[in-house]
């Protein structure tokens, strides 16, 4: 394993002299034009001075003559050697940086560097809440107080609809039909969908839309206004939500795309139906959509692992022959 991923690294040689020497230079173009803090340019040095340090091995010992086989090479091997798919992507970026500095200096003829593929970072899983969890957010009560209506409207829909922030605050009075319990909502790429409506989702929007003249003022577009008579904003959304989850006393941190998550993942498990799930999110690749079944079989691997009479095996018990 190479010395920039090893837990407890081996001093590593100083670099040759026609290597350091422009990384110096290039630290110090960061420190004086790009003004970068000194926290920034410490770590644009480390992972410099690391890959410089794996091109020597690699027979390189002038910038000058960087060729991109090399730096192919050289992600290659810090890949094989263990080093994290994001660790590696930061790394390159670096190196594309100093690459692309040193073209403008008249040092190289063409960035090396550019468009060279790191492997792909693992996709972490959206975190959801479940049914439970959801249950304990939404369960507000004040309805004297028009901006906890107003929440608990926002939370209802978005739930109910699995809307993005963007979508949320984007609505006007014209796209909302309570009689027919549904919504038009423009997605992405200004697609315009239709989506239904939960009971009480729509029961919620009634009572907000009782109160929404108290806070509206002259908005007349608008669904969601804030109380500086305003539409509200993604910001406040964001704020509010978080400030419900701490409020309700819930462990996991509330954000508008954890309610979206939520709806997609709930929908999977009760239904299966991966493709109306892609239609109600709005995702134009179903590929998008596919990382849902992912927690969907978290949730069945746990039903299983409880309920199953054979899930857990007593190590005590020998394997049946």
């Amino acid at each position: 394993m190479s010395w920039f991923v090893a837990k407890a690294p081996l001093p590593a040689a100083p670099l040759p002299a026609s290597l350091a020497g422009e990384l110096t230079a290039f630290i110090e173009y960061l420190r004086v034009e790009r003004q970068l803090s000194p926290h920034t340019r410490s770590n644009y040095q480390a992972h410099l001075e690391a890959m410089a340090a794996e091109l020597v091995r690699l027979g390189v010992d002038d910038w000058a003559r960087l060729e991109a086989s090399q730096v192919r090479s050289l992600v290659t091997r810090m890949h094989k050697a263990g080093l994290a798919p994001r660790s590696l992507a930061t790394k390159v970026s670096a190196l594309r940086s100093f690459c692309d500095w040193q073209v403008r200096q008249g040092r190289l003829p063409a960035n090396p560097a550019r468009g060279i593929v790191t492997p792909k970072q693992g996709r972490p899983l959206p975190k959801n809440l479940d049914v439970d969890e959801m249950y304990q957010l939404l369960n507000i009560t004040d309805e004297q107080d028009p901006l906890a209506v107003r929440d608990r409207a926002i939370m209802e829909l978005m739930y109910s609809s699995g809307l993005r922030l963007a979508e949320l605050v984007g609505l006007n009075l014209a796209d909302v039909k309570l009689d027919e319990r549904q919504l038009r909502v423009t997605g992405k790429g200004s697609r315009e969908r239709v989506l239904p409506m939960g009971r009480m989702a729509v029961e919620w929007l009634q009572k907000w839309l009782k109160v929404r003249p108290l806070l509206a003022g002259d908005e007349g577009e608008a669904l969601f206004v804030s109380k500086r008579r305003q539409r509200l904003s993604a910001r406040s959304v964001q704020e509010r939500l978080d400030g419900w989850g701490n409020k309700q006393a819930l462990n996991a941190h509330v954000h508008p795309h954890k309610l979206r998550h939520s709806f997609a993942t709930h929908m999977l498990e009760s239904s299966g139906d991966l493709r109306a799930v892609q239609e109600l999110l709005g995702h134009a690749d179903l590929s998008t959509t596919q990382i849902y079944t992912h927690l969907d079989f978290q949730h069945l691997a746990k039903v299983y692992d409880s309920a199953h009479p054979r899930a857990k095996r007593d190590p005590a018990t020998p394997e049946d022959e």
